[in-house]
């Protein structure tokens, strides 16, 4: 499939200069028509049988096995999760961490890892996103390192397996930005949360949370799907590998969807995602100060010519959508495979024309 046949699953584009993959991705065609497979399923035939809960299962099983194969993880690894906040609650519940324990963190850091950090109890000791900064910040009391792939605020790429080794820690690393965006490989990461509906362009409320020594993890946060057997006081045996962390029931027609989404992935996409990523960094570099450096991951943030949040809602007024980050005076455009040269015409004229 060629680039022009591969955009074309996504009826947004007809529309849109859809830029906000690192929020939300776009959904295609194919995505939808699973889903809606499943949910005229459930209304035709309820939602209880023997059959459809064994089919719910094996479905839980393909996507799990699907999103171990994307990160080079084994399906024993990854759990089920509803968003890459829900697996960082896991982790941090599960390590058990005390005031007495730090955790590094950096100052670039998504709430949806920085909350569950501040619930943990841990003190948090915050560093600059730099590799000397967050190796200096260790001491003995530290017990994790908590940071992104991939910052959400301009793009830049951690070198999380690095930083492992020469810390000698564990990392739970927030994955929203990368898994999908960059190859993503699992090698030296304890922990890797994972958002469905960023860049793998997935339903809402769907991620995964791969670890990769389940039996170190306590289940803090059980759900039905974290036990094989169970006692009348509670007590549990927990199933086997990191399917115990499996937070909740997930519909399975977001599962179908999610499924037909990542079959839509070409070979090619991580290579053009890069270059598109370069040409818009070079387009805005022209006109702007651009926070994102070269060869990171595929974000790109720059200081505009007035108000942020406005001209994000001007920009959408003309068909082109990217974000603001409230609070740093900056603007974000997301580039993925499906981003085309015309897209990034269109956000340089929309910019021009709104200052």
């Amino acid at each position: 499939m060629d680039f022009e046949q591969a955009r074309a699953q996504f009826p947004v584009f007809e529309r849109l200069a859809y830029l906000n993959a690192g929020t939300f991705g776009p959904l295609a065609r194919a995505t939808i028509e699973a889903m809606e497979v499943w949910q005229r399923r459930d209304l035709e035939q309820g939602r209880s049988s023997p059959s459809y809960f064994a089919d719910v299962i094996a479905l839980r099983e393909e996507v799990r096995a699907r999103i171990a194969s994307l990160v080079n993880a084994e399906p024993a690894q990854v759990a089920l999760t509803s968003s890459t906040t829900d697996g960082c609650n896991v982790v941090l519940a599960g390590l058990d961490l005390s005031p007495s324990d730090e955790v590094v963190t950096t100052s670039h850091e998504h709430f949806g890892l920085l909350g569950p950090l501040h619930a943990s109890r841990a003190h948090i000791v915050v560093a600059e996103p730099d590799r000397d900064a967050i190796l200096a910040a260790v001491s003995p009391r530290t017990r994790l390192l908590a940071i992104s792939r991939v910052l959400w605020t301009t793009g830049r790429a951690l070198p999380v397996a690095e930083l492992a080794a020469e810390s000698g820690l564990p990392v739970l690393v927030d994955g929203a930005q990368a898994v999908g965006a960059i190859p993503t490989d699992t090698a030296g990461m304890d922990f890797l949360t994972i958002s469905a509906q960023k860049w793998l362009c997935g339903p809402d409320a769907l991620g995964a949370l791969v670890v990769s020594d389940p039996e170190r993890l306590r289940v803090a946060r059980p759900s039905y799907f974290s036990q094989r057997d169970y006692e009348p006081d509670g007590h549990f045996e927990a199933r086997p590998g990191a399917a115990r962390f499996d937070s909740q029931w997930i519909a399975p027609a977001s599962l179908a969807g999610l499924l037909a989404a990542l079959e839509a992935i070409p070979d090619w996409g991580f290579e053009r995602a890069t270059a598109m990523t370069e040409h818009c960094r070079a387009a805005l570099a022209e006109r702007y100060e651009v926070l994102s450096a070269s060869a990171q991951g595929t974000l790109v943030s720059w200081r505009p010519n007035g108000d942020p949040a406005e001209l994000v809602a001007a920009l959408h007024e003309r068909g082109v959508v990217i974000r603001d980050l409230p609070g740093r005076g900056t603007l974000r455009a997301s580039c993925g495979w499906w981003t085309s040269e015309r897209d990034i015409e269109r956000l340089v004229e929309a910019l021009d024309e709104n200052g």
